[in-house]
């Protein structure tokens, strides 16, 4: 709470009051919570006024000084140090756009026949010897890799997790507050949740970011594989194999499991494998860790 209480000091001294924004790059919502309930923050007109300034001012001096000069020089060089770990990039905006071009491939035979024969360059030859069912299985393996390298790079799951934990923290105090009907305390917990919004929208950009880069890449993988079967680009021989649980197919388009294909159930069992191995040989962490 050293740091917590440090930052909340620097603040006040610099505005005369405190609120919630101001200091939610630098607190948890627990921090700020206790800092109310101890009485150390008073409620005054929306904001918040330190209750003794000059004693907490001491009781940091007595514990750690060097907390209250790192925190005055902290809150106005980082206030856009939680946005950059979450803003989008141009680079990563231009790959949303190509994206939803690919996604067009699928209804649009044009696209899907350039998409396709261009990919076909590459793996044209790969189709010419080996069976098509291992392509497949080579092509789930690269995006597997693919997206593992790019979860792994570009997903924070530290401050994803930082964001649930400040979500669970304000449902707590919510129904502890409710249980002893605390009313002033609900109006502020909730002015607390309607500020966590933000944060709550940047961990879905946080969370979309690689997905837009791996599309990149397992979509045309995906427009290859139907314009090959759909458009009439595989060899009826080509087509036989022995699929796992659902025994031969002959059909690519059929044999599947429900209403899904063959090829792309194939491509599922092969991609889920090999990313679960994957994940756990380079020790890639995709679940928001607190």
């Amino acid at each position: 709470m050293t740091e917590a209480l440090a930052t909340v000091l620097a603040v006040a001294e610099e505005q005369g009051t405190v609120s919630w924004a101001d200091v939610s790059d630098d607190l948890t919502s627990g921090q700020w919570g206790r800092l109310i309930e101890k009485g150390l923050l008073v409620d005054a007109d929306g904001a918040f006024v330190l209750d003794d300034p000059d004693g907490v001012r001491e009781a940091l001096d007595d514990t750690d000084p060097d907390a209250v000069a790192s925190a005055s020089t902290s809150t106005g060089s980082d206030d856009d140090g939680g946005d950059s770990e979450i803003n989008w990039t141009a680079y990563d905006k231009g790959a949303a756009v190509v994206t939803l071009v690919f996604f067009v491939g699928y209804a649009q035979q044009d696209v899907r026949n350039v998409v396709g024969s261009t990919l076909d360059v590459v793996l044209g030859p790969l189709n010419d010897v080996l069976p098509f069912y291992i392509v497949i299985l080579v092509l789930a393996i690269m995006t597997g890799l693919w997206s593992t390298i790019l979860q792994d790079n570009l997903m924070n799951s530290e401050v994803m997790g930082e964001v649930q934990e400040k979500m669970q923290d304000l449902q707590e105090r919510r129904e502890a507050a409710k249980e002893r009907g605390d009313d002033e305390a609900l109006d502020r917990i909730q002015q607390e949740q309607m500020d966590a919004m933000g944060d709550q929208l940047g961990m879905f950009k946080a969370q979309f970011r690689p997905m837009v880069w791996i599309m990149l890449l397992t979509i045309p993988a995906f427009l290859w594989m139907y314009w090959m079967i759909r458009d009439g680009h595989i060899e009826a021989a080509e087509t036989v194999m022995v699929m796992p649980l659902t025994g031969p197919v002959s059909d690519w388009q059929a044999g599947g499991i429900g209403p899904m294909p063959a090829w792309i159930v194939w491509y599922f069992l092969c991609s889920l494998g090999f990313s679960q191995i994957l994940r756990k040989a380079l020790n890639v962490q995709t679940s928001p860790t607190g």
